[in-house]
């Protein structure tokens, strides 16, 4: 297991964390959301109160290695400075003689903010040269940033190898506890909900969710492909011919082995992905053809409530259908309430989930958002996350 913050020694240190500051910027570059910053601030104030001097690091957007100026992350370190009511010094750079003078000249309780990761090409590359160069920045090394842990990026695992004091901060840690007390020892019924677009996109966490859960509910587009499986017609909607037998498969093993599966008895239909769209609701075995299934319909949000109703473990992955068009939102939104209403452990992860659940207003009503999508869905699929494991191994060789 990894060592945590409050485990290790700060006060004095150059500390070096990670942190996911890779926050929605408008056209003026003003912040739309600072959902991510605030996240970080438990292990911030933690670390200048025991008097660190704390260079923290981040990415934001996908600059592919070139200084753009709509991806730096000033913007972020005059957010944070608001938010700890203090100064925070924002270095332009990330690596390089004039960061290590920056970093240098920091006084025990100081919090410097790097330049983007992302404008070296050596940080999505791991590059080792890179990797150093960021590593000779801290005594200590964070990562508190579960969002990029799945990722074997050089602020992720290269710093962590090359660092000898590392630990999780209170992000990571409490992203990787909640996932634990849902997925390894759940209070049971255990049920998973999983939606959006595609099958193959989560096919290895629906293989792996099959093994752990009582019940698996399946929505969204990738519903399609299980239906067609089962011969039944979808019209134009959204499917993966090539995952039609994969998809038989899996419902049959499920069925052998016990576990309960829902999916959609009915739909909102249109003929094309639009806010004026006609729409009308059918039954999931009388898809029109050239219509498209774009919502899971009254009597699916009904069958899918009753599958939670006795639940005491719920996560959710995906939205239920097209929920950022109005006409193709209410499953989706039906879906956040009946979670938000359980008196289950409530686990939610990805955007597009996270994002429904601040649509419908039932943000505080879940045990748990989770501040990563590509992180959750790794976890889902059983994967160990790189971000984790180069922590780990300083434990393990002691």
């Amino acid at each position: 297991m990894f060592r945590t913050l409050n485990e290790i020694p700060v006060s004095g240190k150059r500390v070096l964390m990670r942190v996911d500051f890779n926050v929605p910027l408008d056209a003026d570059l003003l912040i739309t959301d600072d959902t991510r910053i605030r996240a970080a601030i438990p292990s911030i104030r933690y670390i200048l109160e025991h008097k660190g001097r704390l260079a923290l690091c981040s990415h934001l957007g996908r600059p592919k290695g070139e200084r753009i100026e709509k991806f730096s992350l000033k913007p972020v370190a005059i957010r944070l400075g608001e938010l700890l009511e203090k100064e925070v010094i924002f270095v332009p750079d990330c690596v390089g003689p004039d960061v290590e003078r920056a970093v240098a000249s920091l006084s025990e309780g100081d919090v410097a903010l790097l330049e983007n990761l992302r404008f070296h090409a050596g940080e999505t590359k791991n590059d080792p040269a890179f990797s150093a160069a960021l590593a000779s920045l801290g005594d200590v090394y964070v990562n508190d940033a579960f969002a990029v842990s799945h990722r074997a990026h050089a602020s992720v695992v290269g710093v962590a190898e090359r660092i000898q004091i590392r630990a999780a901060g209170f992000l990571l840690e409490k992203e990787i506890r909640y996932f634990e007390k849902a997925m390894k020892d759940p209070a049971r019924p255990l049920v998973a909900i999983l939606g959006g677009a595609k099958v193959s996109g989560k096919l290895g966490a629906i293989q792996n969710i099959l093994t752990i859960v009582d019940t698996l509910i399946i929505g969204g587009a990738m519903a399609n492909t299980f239906l067609l499986s089962q011969g039944i017609g979808m019209g134009a909607s959204l499917v993966e011919p090539d995952l039609v037998q994969t998809a038989a498969h899996i419902l049959k093993d499920a069925r052998d082995a016990g576990k309960r599966i829902y999916l959609p008895v009915d739909f909102i239909v249109a003929t094309e992905l639009s806010p004026s769209a006609t729409t009308k609701i059918v039954p999931a075995m009388e898809v029109p053809d050239g219509w498209m299934a774009l919502d899971i319909g009254p009597a699916t949000v009904t069958l899918f409530r009753e599958a939670l109703a006795d639940a005491r473990t719920i996560v959710w992955n995906g939205p239920m259908g097209a929920f950022e068009i109005d006409a193709f939102s209410r499953g989706t939104a039906a879906m956040a309430q009946a979670v938000g209403s359980s008196h289950a452990l409530t686990i939610v992860g990805g955007g597009d989930t996270n994002a429904a659940i601040h649509k419908a207003g039932e943000e505080q009503n879940v045990s748990y958002m989770s501040t990563g999508g590509g992180a959750f869905l790794a976890l889902l699929e059983g994967k160990k996350l790189p971000g984790i494991a180069a922590l780990e191994k300083d434990v393990e060789e002691k």
